[in-house]
C-alpha cells in the first residue's frame, strides 16, 4: 500500500530481457535502504527488489505489466517516481494508493497557469471514471482531479510536485500510468448491478 507521495525519482541504468520479463536497474538514493523481497512503486506500478547492489537495485516486470503500464517504454536514462510502502502508523498524505496500475492515458495538453501546470490526459478504458475534486494516482503522483469528462481528465501541478517527479518530463503525447481510486470502483462495482 502506497500514498501517492513520490520520495525521489530514480534512472534506470540498465533493462534485462529474459524471455517476457524484464529486468530495470534503478540508480537510486533509497538503494542503501531497500532489502530483498520490499515493495517499491515506480511510477504507480508495485514492484518487487530482487537485487540491491551499492547505489542502485533491481526489479522485475512480467508480461502482464509491461502490457499495462509504461514501464514497456522505459529506456537507460528514463527517470521513474519512487515511493517505498507506506509504515502502518505513517500519515496518510495522498490517498490510499495499492501501486496495481489499471491502465494508460495520453497528455493530451500542458498549461503553464502561472506558476503551476495543467496537465489534461485521455484514456480509453471506459471501466473506470474520474470524479471532480476526487482522487487519481499518474505515474504514481497521488492528486486532485480538476476537471472530469467521460474518458479525460485534468489535474494541477503545484511547483514542488513538478520539480521533484517525472511531471517535469511530461509533454503532449507521454504515456502515463493511472491506477483510480478505490474506493471509486468499489462503489462502481457494487452499483453495476443496478445500472
Amino acid at each position: 500500500m502506497f500514498t501517492g507521495i513520490i520520495e525521489t525519482i530514480g534512472e534506470i541504468v540498465q533493462l534485462t530481457k529474459e524471455g517476457e520479463n524484464l529486468h530495470i536497474e534503478i540508480k537510486s538514493p533509497l538503494a542503501q535502504e531497500l532489502k530483498i523481497d520490499q515493495s517499491v512503486s515506480h511510477n504507480g506500478v508495485c514492484l518487487t527488489v530482487v537485487e540491491v547492489k551499492e547505489a542502485s537495485y533491481v526489479v522485475t516486470a512480467i508480461q502482464e505489466t509491461l502490457d499495462k503500464t509504461n514501464l514497456k517504454t522505459l529506456t537507460k536514462g528514463s527517470l521513474v517516481n519512487l515511493e517505498r510502502a507506506m509504515k502502518l502508523g505513517d500519515r496518510l498524505d495522498g490517498h490510499l494508493v495499492q501501486g496495481h496500475v489499471d491502465g494508460t492515458a495520453i497528455c493530451k495538453k500542458v498549461e503553464n497557469s502561472n506558476g503551476s501546470w495543467v496537465f489534461t490526459f485521455e484514456y480509453d478504458n471506459s471501466e473506470f471514471s474520474t470524479v471532480e475534486k476526487g482522487s487519481i494516482t499518474v505515474n504514481g503522483v497521488s492528486l486532485t482531479v480538476v476537471e472530469s469528462k467521460n474518458g479525460a481528465f485534468s489535474v494541477a501541478i503545484i511547483p514542488y510536485t513538478f520539480e521533484n517527479t517525472n511531471f517535469n518530463k511530461i509533454e503532449q503525447g507521454t504515456e502515463v500510468n493511472l491506477e483510480f481510486d478505490i474506493i471509486g470502483k468499489y462503489v462502481k462495482s457494487i452499483m453495476k448491478p443496478y445500472l
